[in-house]
């Protein structure tokens, strides 16, 4: 009997895994949806290579009022050519349906790589470095973006940054007469403090003032202006209140404070800040050793063998008294703790480790920072937590510790039942007293504000 010829997959008009769309293209899994868009990931058929095709239902867009907004879209990304920007390589359409097919990028979102924490200044810099070319060459050609953040920046297998999603963009020829912008857009955290008064704002000027929120969250790890209430965000925005961490270097510093700038008019420009020593990499002239006495070298020197814990400044002490309290710009959930131990950075880790191997807990080390996770999978998956010891002054540390993953009532009970006993023992086993002695058993001191490690204060607190 002879076998049945194979079955030839059939050419189709809408884009279905599995199915060959228009013949060119054979469509693969779906990546994502939107309300008026999902997008597929494919393979042309003629020379195999992957693309992206961006599916939108004709009805829905006449019947939203966004068949100018869609074409908008398709000028914009025609215009803006760049190794930065995804491409889009061709629109096709039927009766139903319009396709953008684009270019695929493999990576993902670079958000997916900042929420696992900040990252290196190395790796921080290349993807600003690659975000301030595609955004001055679209400023050059008159397109803004108008909604820039980590999200729509995507990452091509090189890890090369890619700018995505110019739903939202403007383009010189629709700026009104005043030379400005009236629409209010934007995502709320990287929105500039010009669009929140309704006044008409320069473009240009709100996409440097969200390239400098990115690069804020791409070197801490959190957002620059945060808090729960979104009118209270949006003040801290318009009055520019945002704290930059220790680690940030004096050039950076500089650099953010010039990007998010409340003032449109004196706002740094990105000719200007592609002058700028850090975005250049250029080191300072005096190193940090180089401008500190002897002594202050001396006591900044690490101990062979052992981790130096990071020192805080009296901003930062300040910032973490009760009356202070700033964590809720850092942290979404507030879910942390903090002691203060005169003992020595080896005997908190160890301590930290005890603790651990009692729970059986897997146990990371990574400088001054300990992370812990548990094995059993709880209703947010395994329990995460984070340590990480700071020095007040060089016999005087601070462990902050915060919840990485898990569920809240499993990290609470942990630190009821296990965290705080312990740490409470190392206080008393190795705390330095107010003069100096080693194995007094009193409390070391802390500023006012800061619990001693009798107290390890729970979230609610």
């Amino acid at each position: 009997m002879a076998s049945a010829a194979p079955t030839k997959k059939k050419e189709k008009d809408s884009a279905t895994p599995g199915g060959l769309l228009l013949g060119r293209y054979e469509v693969g899994k779906l990546l994502g949806h939107g309300t008026f868009a999902k997008v597929y990931h494919a393979k042309a058929v003629k020379t195999d290579e992957s693309v992206a095709i961006k599916v939108l239902d004709k009805e829905k867009i006449v019947k939203g009022g966004l068949m100018a907004h869609i074409k908008r879209e398709i000028a914009i990304l025609r215009r803006v050519p760049h190794p930065n920007i995804v491409k889009l390589y061709e629109v096709m359409a039927t009766k139903t349906k319009i396709f953008f097919v684009m270019e695929f990028v493999r990576g993902g979102e670079l958000f997916n790589k900042v929420s696992k924490g900040r990252l290196r200044e190395d790796v921080a810099r290349k993807y600003f470095q690659q975000l301030i070319s595609a955004v001055g060459f679209c400023h050059a050609r008159g397109v803004y973006h108008r909604d820039l953040k980590p999200e729509n920046l995507l990452l091509d297998e090189n890890g090369d940054l890619k700018v995505s999603d110019f739903g939202l963009s403007a383009v010189s020829d629709q700026i009104q007469q005043d030379g400005l912008s009236h629409t209010f857009c934007g995502t709320p955290a990287y929105v500039a403090p010009e669009v929140l008064a309704r006044k008409g704002y320069d473009a240009a000027k709100v996409d440097i003032w969200a390239c400098g929120v990115i690069l804020f969250v791409l070197m801490a790890g959190y957002l620059p202006f945060h808090d729960q209430n979104i009118m209270s965000m949006y003040r801290k925005i318009y009055k520019g209140e945002f704290r930059c961490p220790r680690w940030f270097s004096p050039e950076l510093v500089k650099l953010l404070r010039r990007m998010l700038d409340t003032n449109p008019e004196t706002r740094i420009t990105i000719p200007e800040v592609m002058e700028y020593r850090w975005f250049k990499n250029e080191n300072d002239s005096m190193s940090e050793s180089e401008s500190e006495s002897g002594f202050e070298q001396q006591q900044r020197r690490p101990v062979p063998g052992l981790p130096r814990p990071a020192s805080l400044n009296a901003f930062d002490i300040i910032s973490f008294s009760r009356g202070f309290d700033l964590s809720g710009l850092f942290d979404d959930d507030g879910e942390g703790s903090r002691f203060v131990s005169g003992a020595p950075v080896s005997n908190i880790i160890s301590k930290l480790e005890e603790i651990a191997q009692v729970v059986s807990f897997t146990v990371k080390k990574k400088d001054c920072r300990v992370s812990l996770e548990g094995s059993r999978e709880g209703s947010k998956g395994p329990l995460a937590v984070q340590a990480e010891i700071f020095e007040l002054t060089p016999s005087l540390c601070m462990v902050e510790v915060k919840k990485q993953g898990g569920d809240k009532d499993e990290y609470e009970e942990f630190c009821n039942r296990e965290l705080k006993p312990g740490l409470q023992n190392l206080g008393s086993d190795g705390a330095h007293s107010s003069n100096g002695a080693e194995g007094s058993g009193t409390e070391a001191p802390g500023p006012p504000g800061l619990p001693g490690p009798s107290h390890l204060p729970s979230d609610s607190e």
